[in-house]
């Protein structure tokens, strides 16, 4: 009998204690969300337009439906920001938009920093993602990588 109800407790505190472990909802990859970074552009860092549009940062909207990004922003650890100023739209179902360093002309698939600087440090940073309200949607960091340019988020 003394087993009996031992291995029932045990059997119920093993899925209490499993279903507390569980992760909550709120804590799921956000539909919207970075996917990747080229922190630091292929070959010699020169400057050149080419060469900062090289290095970028993607989102990626996982979501149904399309989010509009007026007013977000894309900040680095260093306080450099980068914000959607006008309607910009990432469609659902795996919409992609890739924010380059550089000069450009904006277009459906491809967004411009404009600045004549790298922002992304090439021995680690953290990319973050915030609502116009400032609230926090996603980040994405690295470390120094040895012999890579590039991490998926």
């Amino acid at each position: 009998m003394k087993k009996t109800i031992g291995l029932i407790a045990a059997t119920l505190f093993g899925a209490t204690v499993a279903f507390v472990g569980a992760a909550p909802a709120s804590a799921a990859t956000p539909p919207l969300r970075f996917h990747g970074a080229q922190y630091d552009s292929p070959g010699s860092d020169t400057r050149s337009n080419a060469s900062l549009n090289a290095e970028w940062v993607s989102l990626i909207n996982s979501g149904s439906s399309g989010v509009n990004l007026k007013g977000y922003t894309i900040r680095d650890k260093a306080g450099h920001v980068y914000t959607f100023t006008s309607n910009f739209t990432i469609p659902g179902k795996g919409g992609r938009v890739w924010i380059h360093t550089g000069k450009g002309t904006n277009n459906a698939q491809n967004r411009y920093w404009g600045s004549g600087n790298y922002i992304w440090n090439n021995t680690g940073d953290t990319a973050y993602l915030r609502k116009p309200s400032g609230a926090q949607v996603d980040y994405c960091t690295w470390g120094n990588k040895s012999g890579r340019t590039w991490v998926a988020c």
